[in-house]
């Protein structure tokens, strides 16, 4: 990765994560320059990320002013649910088949992220732990094969970032990071109706914390 790929990647996580917790709002303008002063870096990465976020439907531009947060209703949460249970929960347990590309390097690399979602989880480190869950469903999702399906599902999963995240507390993300080790176990086990089933249940849970019902997270038991 070249220097300026690896500003304008760390001025993208960085304002995610600023969305995630709520130090960038919905409806407020952001210029290029003010970010990148926060940032500490120059505004062409940041102006390069914004167009990225952008393309993600996450932030839109406002010509000769910057960019600003795109503010989701319960309309769009409930289509992008209804979305991902139609393509991302089918894609995953169709994964659970693919023996051949479920490697030992591939598995090692999925359990270290859900290792990275507890830690930070535990660590009450909200922006991390969603860029590591991005880089698991990134990955996971990726074994299924289909380029377009991945794009699709994780422009769907960013869609949701910017919206009731930073309620999450220690407790939640720890809840949400076990249920990673179950999805991948399953995963790796060849289980595809207790893939689509722990998925379905995944998804569903995600939009009740998006809604601000942390408590329909699956417990250990389920």
């Amino acid at each position: 990765m070249t220097r300026a790929a690896s500003l304008r990647e760390r001025a993208e996580i960085a304002i995610r994560g600023g969305i995630i917790t709520g130090e960038i709002q919905p409806g407020q303008i952001y210029s290029a320059p003010a970010l990148a002063k926060q940032l500490g870096v120059s505004a062409t990465p940041v102006r390069e990320a914004m167009i990225d976020l952008a393309n993600d439907g996450l932030v839109e531009a406002v010509p000769n002013r910057g960019f600003r947060v795109v503010e989701l209703l319960e309309r769009d949460l409930d289509e992008i649910t209804e979305l991902r249970l139609f393509v991302e929960v089918p894609a995953v347990a169709a994964v659970a088949g693919k023996r051949d590309a479920l490697t030992k390097e591939t598995t090692d690399r999925l359990y270290g992220l859900a290792d990275e979602m507890k830690g930070h989880a535990n660590a009450a480190n909200l922006p991390d732990f969603i860029e590591a869950d991005r880089q698991f469903h990134a990955e996971l999702i990726g074994l299924f094969g289909n380029r377009k399906v991945a794009e699709l599902v994780e422009r769907l999963r960013n869609a949701t970032r910017r919206y009731g995240l930073r309620r999450l507390d220690r407790e939640t993300l720890v809840q949400s990071a076990e249920a990673h080790y179950r999805i991948l176990d399953a995963v790796v086990e060849g289980d595809q109706d207790r893939v689509r089933e722990l998925m379905e249940e995944h998804v569903r849970s995600n939009r009740g914390i998006l809604a601000g019902r942390p408590d329909d997270l699956p417990t250990e038991a389920n």
